[in-house]
């Protein structure tokens, strides 16, 4: 899922991620973080790519509210930002983001923190 309140960027971000040559099925794609935890609560999503400032609700208040629910809790969350504060890495890190990546962004480093975090996904699913 990417959530971001720019159109353009969530075509941007899919593009990326297609060249990238990640294998996905399907994108599902939130405005802001009110629209992706709706989403949430139709659709199993393995990844949830993720701005951290959208009007409505931003990525850190999706976050706090995915980490209280026991499900969504466990779904893996990269932020993707022009924010690289210490500050809101670091509350982004707590909240529980399993990844970063500034904007702007090349395809190698989505595809670099996407195997990241899907490869510490799986085999913490492999150890259950």
């Amino acid at each position: 899922m990417i959530v971001d309140d720019s159109l353009s960027m969530r075509k941007l971000i899919k593009k990326v991620i297609e060249l990238s040559g990640f294998d996905v099925e399907e994108f599902l794609e939130a405005a802001n973080g009110r629209e992706a935890l709706q989403l949430l609560e139709d659709h199993w999503v393995d990844l949830v790519l993720c701005d951290i400032h959208m009007p409505e609700m931003d990525g850190l208040e999706l976050l706090r509210q995915m980490r209280q629910e026991e499900v969504l809790g466990r779904i893996p969350v990269i932020m993707i930002s022009t924010d690289g504060r210490k500050e809101v890495l670091k509350e982004a890190q707590e909240l529980g983001a399993k990844g970063y990546v500034k904007k702007p962004f090349s395809p190698e480093k989505i595809r670099e923190t996407m195997d990241r975090v899907m490869g510490e996904e799986y085999a913490r699913g492999a150890d259950r």
